[in-house]
């Protein structure tokens, strides 16, 4: 029997919305990211080295990744606008044809990351121990991409639905599994096997993602929306397909550069030795984990604005938007401190090398004063995403994390000889002129879609 799931976000308190939304994606979230920190502790018991190699395994993967979250952010986007103008045939149309999409994909992103994805290590990394491990830690986890390419397309679904609580019951119980299958596949059984090393880890995930996924996909053909669809909604539409990959590309283009840029900070820091790429893989899991609030909130705006922006009731978009900000900005006030004076401490938990932890701390302090700065950055691209107009999305990113990281850590670094503090200086500058033009964007966007972002009075 089909379940109704209570969807309608274009009426109701704008905060119990909030709540509903982004309280369970935020705890979905966390897990997710705890599970990722379950692994740099693990490959902190290893080496440093192998640290150091899961940091670059795994940014290359999360390039593939990145269309997962793309379809799930354009999927939530598209079905949310549907259910929005109340078209439940096309809601159910692009639901199924998104999962079709995602299947395809799947195939053949694999085949990509198998052939290219050793050019993109050898890139960032030097020959040696911790280029190995890299190397043979992603030719495991490229297994584990149909569990998330494919949960994470049909969490947008969900997510349209309001439901995010499945995906946050998914990511708790893979967590909790992550805790034990990693030191099982890792190290063996004592006298019997023993174990994978920093592969064991990769054997993990797929292991828990695919489990994952599957949970997702019976939530999804549980939906009241799913319970009249046929075989032949699923056969691959070139118009639906066009209208899913131009919602999705911007968004995944923007996460590609994103964990492009992800590898020229690698490439600059790997001068620096490899305590310093072990550092910032590190630094990295803690700020994830201080910015879920913020992720929550920013990820629930994205379907409450677009069932509403179909709903044509924008003054309700705006009211979305500006409540998001003033939690968003709420958040930030007790996540900065903890950034700039808490960061030798959040890094000691995951290694015992001092220069680890003294790399690390530093780039936390430096992410301390761009916390609020994200929070408005990740709150315009759901906006865009809403409104359709998810390409400036991708400008934006290419300016702030393609041609901004590269070029002002080239400043820092090479002009001005800050060294390590160069690479972090050069962020800060770019997320703050991309968050400048993201600004100009968002009002200019909204303007030309809704009447502007300010209320409208009669």
């Amino acid at each position: 029997m089909a379940v109704k799931a209570n969807d309608d976000l274009t009426t109701g308190s704008m905060l119990s919305h909030y709540i509903n939304l982004a309280i369970p994606a935020a705890l979905g979230m966390l897990f997710s990211t705890l599970y990722n920190v379950v692994d740099v502790f693990y490959a902190g018991q290893l080496s440093t080295e192998a640290q150091a190699g899961l940091s670059i395994g795994f940014q290359a993967f999360f390039i593939l990744m990145s269309i997962g979250f793309g379809l799930g952010s354009g999927l939530s986007a598209l079905v949310s606008n549907a259910k929005g103008e109340k078209n439940t045939r096309v809601a159910r149309e692009l639901a199924a044809q998104g999962l079709s999409f995602g299947v395809i994909a799947t195939g053949i992103l694999m085949v990509i990351g198998y052939i290219g994805g050793p050019y993109l290590i050898a890139l960032v990394s030097e020959p040696g121990g911790y280029r190995d491990a890299a190397l043979s830690y992603f030719r495991f986890l490229i297994l584990a991409l149909p569990g998330f390419l494919l949960a994470y397309g049909g969490n947008g679904i969900l997510q349209a639905h309001g439901d995010t609580r499945s995906m946050q019951r998914a990511l708790m119980v893979a967590f909790f599994a992550n805790i034990g299958l990693n030191p099982l596949f890792m190290f063996g059984i004592p006298g019997t096997w023993g174990g994978l090393g920093l592969d064991g880890i990769a054997v993990a995930t797929i292991v828990s993602q695919t489990g994952v996924m599957l949970f997702l996909m019976t939530r999804i053909f549980n939906l009241d929306l799913m319970d009249r669809v046929k075989r032949s909604e699923f056969i691959p539409d070139r118009h639906c397909f066009k209208a899913i990959a131009e919602q999705m590309a911007p968004a995944s283009t923007a996460l590609i550069v994103m964990f492009v840029s992800g590898f020229v900070v690698q490439f600059a820091l790997k001068g620096f030795g490899e305590h310093a790429i072990a550092a910032y893989g590190v630094a990295l899991r803690i700020e994830q984990i201080l910015l879920l609030p913020v992720l929550g909130m920013t990820g629930a705006l994205l379907p409450i604005a677009g069932q509403n922006y179909g709903a044509k009731d924008y003054d309700r978009v705006r009211d979305a938007v500006f409540f998001c900000w003033k939690i968003g900005f709420a958040i930030s006030i007790i996540a900065m401190p903890l950034l700039w004076f808490g960061g030798q401490y959040f890094m000691r938990p995951f290694t015992d090398d001092p220069d680890v932890i003294r790399v690390g701390a530093s780039y936390l302090l430096v992410d301390g004063f761009l916390f609020p700065i994200y929070m408005m950055l990740f709150s315009i691209n759901s906006l865009l995403q809403a409104l359709k107009k998810p390409i400036y999305t991708l400008w934006i990113s290419i300016y702030r994390q393609g041609f901004g990281v590269a070029f002002f850590i080239w400043v820092f670094i090479a002009v001005l000889d800050f060294e390590v503090w160069g690479v972090w200086l050069g962020i800060a500058v770019a997320v703050s002129s991309g968050w400048v033009i993201a600004l100009i964007v968002a009002a200019r966007v909204s303007e030309q879609q809704m009447g502007g972002l300010r209320p409208q009075t009669a």
